[in-house]
């Protein structure tokens, strides 16, 4: 016997233990392409959930250099939004993403948002004249505040603001750094913040800086990466240019110096001519792979788009004494992406199979639907294949086997990839030839074989 289970349960279950409800509630980010605001959203959910599993209200500031500001403030603005909200909470079938959606509605509410209320609130996070909330953030610890109108570390300007007796302040951080701090209260229910709530908001605020560590890590990272593409770039740009504008300088020279020998100005004009093409072809591959925007992806035949590709002269004239195979499945659904980009990265590919392929050899343009999300599309060459080494920097920016050409095609077809949620694969050996894999989603829902 076998039983199968969701790895994420959709629904919101108000009898469920508050941890798990917690718990539960963001493991959903973990499945979304969400942004980091987003992401800390969903932590703030978990905390805010409705009476039965969480706070009335959670108050996040970030910090900004030694400072910290106030951010978003989630939860209802009067206990008659506040019973309407755990009412709807309470409706069968509601779902997380459901909860998520409505947050975020509430964030982004333009007239009287709590947000708007907290934003102009900055402290100092200096070990000097610490206040709460800025002391729980700068000393890393949570700090329960009771009886707060007679509490001197209290700042009261955020205790007009907040309005309550009694709330808990839960720092974000991460190893030495210094994320923020989460402010939580019962405004509504009057609710006792009791050590079992503690804990489990000790929970979201280690998951939530964490997060927040993580994802900064990995912002530098890819500033890293970006700047060192750009210094890479720049040293390829100016090796690909300094050639042509040399040569063309020194034939220019020339001219002037000889002004009146016919057969060597035009002998150097042809020569500049050329240099210049070559300049332009430069330029013209780094703009266009440049020039790819991240569209929304919209239902299309990739058939059409195939069969022109192949019957373009240049293709044509590639392919003469290549045996070329093109098997497309009959029932094929359309793909989601950018018929455009589409069309070039298949000639992208094409090119480079054709170009690999010695006369007599075949190239193969192949497509199916095997799976139900996705529908592959194969360019497979008969080429002399790839060695190990080759094959880990295929998809580096200005690599190339080619003596020409900048090292970008494989590239932009990655991107163009990436930006319609697809992937690409390849397979290759030396003296094997190559083979690609493009993954299209599906724009139908499942196949259908009857």
């Amino acid at each position: 016997m076998i039983d199968r289970y969701q790895f994420l349960v959709p629904d919101f279950q108000s009898k469920e233990p508050k941890e798990l409800a917690l718990l539960s509630i963001i493991s959903q980010s973990f499945f979304q392409p969400f942004s980091i605001e987003d992401n800390l959203l969903v932590i703030l959910t978990a905390l805010t959930s409705g009476s039965g599993v969480g706070f009335n209200r959670a108050m996040l500031f970030r910090t900004s250099g030694d400072k910290l500001k106030g951010e978003v403030w989630l939860g209802p603005r009067s206990a008659e939004e506040a019973k309407t909200i755990w009412e709807v909470l309470s409706t069968p079938g509601i779902g997380y993403v459901e909860i998520i959606e409505h947050n975020r509605g509430l964030l982004t509410r333009e007239t009287d948002s709590l947000s708007q209320i907290i934003k102009p609130l900055v402290y100092s996070l200096s070990q000097e004249n610490l206040i709460i909330p800025a002391m729980s953030a700068a000393r890393k610890e949570m700090i329960l505040v009771r009886n707060s109108r007679q509490e001197p570390f209290v700042d009261p300007k955020f205790l007009e603001i907040i309005g309550v007796d009694e709330f808990l302040c839960v720092p974000l951080f991460a190893l030495d750094e210094i994320m923020g701090v989460v402010i939580l209260d019962n405004a509504y229910t009057r609710q006792t913040i009791e050590p079992k709530d503690i804990k489990l908001a000790s929970l979201c605020g280690l998951m939530a800086g964490n997060y927040m560590y993580t994802t900064m890590l990995h912002n530098k990272m890819i500033e890293m990466e970006r700047l060192a593409a750009l210094g890479e770039m720049a040293i390829f740009i100016t090796h690909q240019l300094r050639n042509p504008l040399t040569t063309i300088g020194g034939f220019t020279d020339q001219l002037l110096n000889s002004p009146n020998d016919a057969s060597k100005k035009r002998r150097n004009l042809e020569i500049i001519r050329k240099e210049i093409g070559r300049l332009e072809n430069v330029l013209y591959e780094l703009v266009h792979f440049l020039k790819v925007e991240m569209k929304k992806p919209v239902p299309f035949d990739l058939r059409p788009e195939i069969q022109a590709v192949l019957q373009s002269s240049d293709i044509k004239i590639k392919s003469e004494g290549i045996e070329v195979v093109v098997d497309i499945e009959e029932r094929l659904p359309k793909i989601l992406g950018d018929p455009t980009y589409f069309g070039e990265a298949i000639r992208n590919l094409l090119d480079n199979a054709l170009e690999a392929t010695p006369q007599g050899g075949r190239v193969t343009v192949q497509s199916r639907w095997e799976d139900q999300n996705w529908v592959i599309v194969r360019i497979q060459d008969t080429g002399k294949g790839m060695p190990p080494a080759v094959k880990e920097k295929l998809f580096s920016p200005f690599f190339s086997t080619k003596d020409k050409g900048l090292g970008l095609g494989l590239l932009f077809v990655k991107r163009v990839m990436e930006s319609c949620g697809g992937k690409i694969e390849v397979d290759s050996e030396a003296g094997q030839g190559t083979l690609f894999r493009l993954y299209f989603k599906s724009a139908e829902e499942g196949r259908s074989d009857a």
